[in-house]
Formats: structure tokens, C-alpha cells, sequence
């Protein structure tokens, strides 16, 4: 059964975590504690961090100095992206016990996770030290040193709220023209959803790329958005209008991964960022789509059909706009990030069910 879900994107992180610390080897463990943590790991598996959270607090209670609860303790808030509580526990298991590997994995995923390279390089190299092996380990560690190296041979700039990496042969007047491009974006989006990212927004631009539109092209980052805006830019200025257009396009891509790590439809996400890529979204669509049938990514839709899927869910998101404004949209994305359900989360913000909602638009 794991193995299945490990195909499935938005269950990952937890699946990951059974994978590593599941269940099994809890010898060690106070007999009277084993049931808790065990009914807590099954929560984590059945993807309900809060449930598990609540058993190992119930455990810790009892045996508070117990490394592998607290271990437990931070696997449940790593879920639920609690990150300086889970690198408290974390950081108390290795303490209690600094052979505990599979908590010193986990700190270097957590590190990396809040974009701490180097400690996260630093965890993983101690873990291979202590003899931890293994492919996807190895792979990893591998991966973040080439990542590192290529951070440190990349020209920076910053302004505004964003840092800019430039890869390939510096090109000064492109990131200018990128840091411009992304600050009118930000005022103009950011005033329509009243929100602006505390911390700044990594913009990578790859200088030996040609510019092209990759708005429409959801595997070319690699698949799902990580928070990295990346611009293929060779010959970028050629074309400005459509320039700032793409920039703003992944902003708001940016922008609601700032407010919901997790749980947004992806006819929300596109549509949005369809949407306020411009003043206006096109006119409604000639074909009236589903929005329940554009829940999942648009990388499985031909040209035509994967066309009207974005007009479709950008005539949706400005319909949502123009009724309720772009703060209780915002609103809605923030509960959606905390682990809301989205039928219950639209109702309560937008004031009708989601299925009358979808109706209306057909």
C-alpha cells in the first residue's frame, strides 16, 4: 500500500515519514507508551497529523525525556509545517540521543525544507558518517551539493522582496528588467489579494534558456510549484508585453504557495494566476468545463483541451473575484493551507456550496 501512495504527490511528505520511522522498532519504548504511539503513527498514515500530534503529546506527558516520542512529536508537526516546533523536538531527540538517525534525516529535510542548504548538507553528511547508506539517501545528498554548488557560481541580485539567481552568463539589464517586471506584479496582485510574502521570493533566470511561454508548460519546472519562480530568458526582451506577463503569471503562482503549501485545486491555482496575469481574464469559455473535473494537474490535457482549461478556471476565479473580492479569496487559501477541507473551507468564505458554485458557471 505504500508504495502507492508514494505516486501520489499531496501524501508524500507523511508517506515518507512512515516509510522511515513507521511503526515497527519500538522495543525501546515504555510498554505502557507503545499503543499511543503506535495509534499516532497510524494517524500520521492516515494523513491526520493533528490526531497524531495530540497522542504523542499524550505520550510525552507520561515520558517527556523518551527520544523516539519526541521524534514522533516532530514528524507530526513536520507534516503540518510546524517547522520551528518540529525542529524543537528534533533537536531534544538528538540531544537524548545522538545515534537516533532517522531524527537526524529528518532535521536534514527539515533544514533544506526552510531553506537552510548547508545545514542540510551538513545533517545528511553526518548521517553517511554514522554509516547511514542508501539510494535515495546518497541521491539526495548528491543532489543538494550539486544545487549548492551551482547557488555559489550564480550571479545575485536582490530587491523588493525578491532574490534573483542568474544561470548561465550574467546578464545584469535582464535581471534588472526581471526585478521590475516582478515588483509591479507584486504591488498589482498583491493589492487585489492583500497580501505580500514575508520572506523573499527566490527568482531563478537561466540565461542560456530561450524565453518562451512556459505558463502552459507545468513540467518544465519539474513538475508541481516549489516556491522558485524559473524564466527560461534568452531573448526575453524581445517580446515585453508577453514577458511581463509570464512573470506575473508565476508571482501568483508564488503568492498562493506563500498562503497553501498544500490542498489547492489546480483550477484555483491556474486560475488565479490566469487571471490576474493581466487587468482581465478572457471572456467566458466557448466550452463550459467542470470545475470538480480540474481538480488535478493540466499536464494531462492535449493543446486544445488544456486551453480551455485555463480559460475556464481563470472565468471562475474572476467570477469568485468579482463577487467577494480578492481578501476572501486569500482567506480561503490560508485554510486551505492549514488543512481545511476545501468543500467546507469555499462554503464558509464564499456563502454557497461549491457544487452550486460549479453549476452556476454552466
Amino acid at each position: 500500500m505504500l508504495r502507492g501512495l508514494l505516486d501520489r504527490p499531496r501524501v508524500l511528505t507523511t508517506v515518507w515519514l512512515i516509510c522511515l520511522l513507521g511503526a515497527p522498532a519500538l522495543a525501546q519504548i515504555d510498554p505502557r507508551m507503545t499503543p499511543v504511539e503506535q495509534s499516532a503513527w497510524k494517524a500520521l498514515e492516515s494523513q491526520q497529523p493533528e490526531s497524531a500530534r495530540v497522542a504523542f503529546d499524550a505520550a510525552l506527558a507520561t515520558d517527556p525525556n523518551n527520544p523516539r516520542l519526541l521524534l514522533g512529536a516532530g514528524a507530526a508537526a513536520f507534516v503540518q509545517r510546524r517547522d520551528a516546533d518540529a525542529r524543537a523536538s528534533i533537536d531534544r531527540a538528538l540531544t537524548l540521543d545522538p545515534k537516533l538517525s532517522a531524527a537526524r534525516e529528518l532535521l536534514g529535510r527539515l533544514l533544506y525544507r526552510t531553506g537552510d542548504l548547508d545545514g542540510a548538507i551538513a545533517a545528511f553528511e553526518a548521517l553517511t558518517r554514522e554509516g547511514g547508506r542508501g539510494p535515495e539517501l546518497t541521491e539526495t545528498l548528491d543532489r543538494w551539493r550539486r544545487e549548492s554548488e551551482l547557488h555559489r557560481g550564480m550571479y545575485l541580485a536582490g530587491r523588493s522582496g525578491f532574490t534573483v539567481a542568474v544561470d548561465g552568463p550574467q546578464d545584469d539589464a535582464l535581471a534588472q528588467r526581471a526585478l521590475d517586471a516582478l515588483e509591479r506584479a507584486a504591488a498589482r496582485i498583491g493589492g487585489v489579494l492583500s497580501h505580500s510574502p514575508i520572506a523573499p521570493i527566490a527568482v531563478v533566470l537561466y540565461t542560456n534558456e530561450q524565453f518562451r511561454d512556459i505558463t502552459r508548460a507545468p513540467l518544465w519546472a519539474g513538475g508541481a510549484f516549489d516556491g522558485t519562480i524559473r524564466i527560461p530568458m534568452r531573448g526575453a526582451l524581445a517580446d515585453a508585453a508577453e514577458f511581463d506577463r509570464v512573470l506575473a503569471h508565476e508571482y501568483t503562482h508564488a503568492l498562493v504557495y506563500d498562503l497553501a503549501k498544500r490542498g489547492v485545486p489546480t483550477w484555483l491555482n491556474e486560475g488565479l494566476a490566469a487571471a490576474l496575469e493581466r487587468d482581465r481574464t478572457p471572456e467566458p469559455p466557448p466550452v463550459a468545463i467542470p470545475l470538480g473535473s480540474l481538480v488535478e494537474s493540466f499536464g494531462r490535457f492535449g493543446g486544445a483541451e488544456a486551453q480551455q482549461a485555463y480559460v475556464a478556471s481563470a472565468f471562475a476565479v474572476q467570477r469568485l473575484l468579482d463577487a467577494h473580492g480578492g481578501f476572501t479569496m486569500t482567506s480561503l487559501l490560508r485554510d486551505l493551507g492549514d488543512g481545511a477541507d476545501f468543500a467546507t473551507a469555499f462554503a464558509d468564505r464564499f456563502q454557497q456550496p461549491f457544487a452550486e458554485f460549479d453549476s452556476s458557471l454552466r
